[in-house]
This record gives C-alpha cells, sequence and structure tokens, in this order.
C-alpha cells in the first residue's frame, strides 16, 4: 500500500528542486526625498528650458553576485511636471504634449542589464509614455552603496536617457531642435524591510 504522506514528501522534494534557489538580490524601494528625475530640452534652438517631475516612486533589485539580474521598475506622476513656469507646465499638461487626464503615468520597466565596468552599466527597458510604449536604453553610473545612519542600507546610481518626442505620438511643432528630450536620473534606494 503506498503511504500518502510519501507521495506529499516525494512531491513536495520534486517542488524544491525544480523552483530556483531564493538570489541573494537586494530589493530597493526607491527614496523620493533623496532621489530627482530632470529632463532638458531646447527652445526653438535658442535656449535651454529645464525640468523635473516632482512625484515618482518604484523599486530595483540587484544582486552584486549576479550584477546582470538586475530588475528596475519605477513610476512617474506626469501631472508633477515642473519647469518653474506655472503657465508652461498647465500647456505641458494638455492634449499638445502629456495629456496628463488620460495618461496620469509614465512607466520605466527594466528588460536586462548589462555591467560594462565597475561602477558603470546599461538599463535596457520599456518606457511608456503618453500611452505608447519603446525599447529604451539608460547608461547609468552608480554613486555608492553601504549603510546609512539609521540602520539601513542604501545604493545609488545616476543615468541618462534620450527621448524623441515623435516616437511617444507628441507631434506639436516647436521646432526640430527641440524633437529630443534628456532625462537625467539620480536614483537612491533603500533596502527594504
Amino acid at each position: 500500500m503506498i503511504n500518502p504522506r510519501s507521495i506529499i514528501v516525494s512531491g513536495l522534494c520534486t517542488f524544491l528542486l525544480l523552483c530556483p534557489l531564493p538570489a541573494d538580490a537586494q530589493v530597493y524601494d526607491i527614496d523620493p526625498d533623496h532621489s530627482s528625475i530632470h529632463f532638458v530640452i531646447s527652445h526653438l534652438g535658442y535656449s535651454m528650458i529645464r525640468g523635473r517631475f516632482n512625484s515618482f516612486h518604484g523599486r530595483f533589485e540587484y544582486d552584486e553576485k549576479n550584477p546582470e539580474a538586475a530588475n528596475t521598475q519605477v513610476v512617474v506622476d506626469t501631472k508633477s511636471i515642473d519647469t518653474n513656469h506655472a503657465k508652461r507646465d498647465i500647456h505641458l499638461r494638455s492634449v499638445e504634449f502629456l495629456d496628463v487626464s488620460h495618461f496620469p503615468t509614465a512607466t520605466f520597466q527594466s528588460v536586462s542589464f548589462k555591467q560594462t565596468s565597475d561602477k558603470e552599466g546599461i538599463i535596457t527597458g520599456n518606457l511608456t509614455l503618453h500611452g505608447i510604449t519603446r525599447p529604451m536604453d539608460v547608461r547609468v553610473t552608480i554613486i555608492g552603496s553601504g549603510p546609512d545612519p539609521w540602520g539601513g542600507q542604501r545604493r545609488g546610481y545616476e543615468g541618462k536617457m534620450s527621448i524623441n518626442r515623435s516616437d511617444f505620438g507628441m507631434t506639436k511643432n516647436i521646432g526640430s531642435s527641440s524633437e529630443t528630450l534628456i532625462v537625467e536620473l539620480a536614483i537612491e534606494g533603500v533596502v527594504r524591510r
């Protein structure tokens, strides 16, 4: 007679063998108080306009023994755009640009990470902006990692990417020099407890 308990034990052993062992990856929650998302774009080819998004959240995973398994997700509140000019910000939130009433968030989800040196790498992922998703590369540099004064563990990066407005359906003509937006990220994460 077959012992039901032995079936359960055997099944559990098979399950454990088939499932990957837990990785040493740390999950970091982005600290919005010590992070920023800025951008710069030409205005008609005569000046540069700088701005930022004041509200965003996300997390990233990193394993020092297996850096190329890193994973990142960032969600940006598009209504929080801030160029230090209230009238211009209202225009940027309108249907001619971000259309925040229909697309209240922009998201970035990584699909791979390639470490190019001890301090640098390239995150490849999907950026969803204005309802359109496109592949995007973000070049990142690690700033530092280690303990903080409050018993936590932190890790910080700087990153940069270029976005063509028309790739995301924002085609209002403001001059060819204003097609490309440079996004600069300063991201600091705290290990989730």
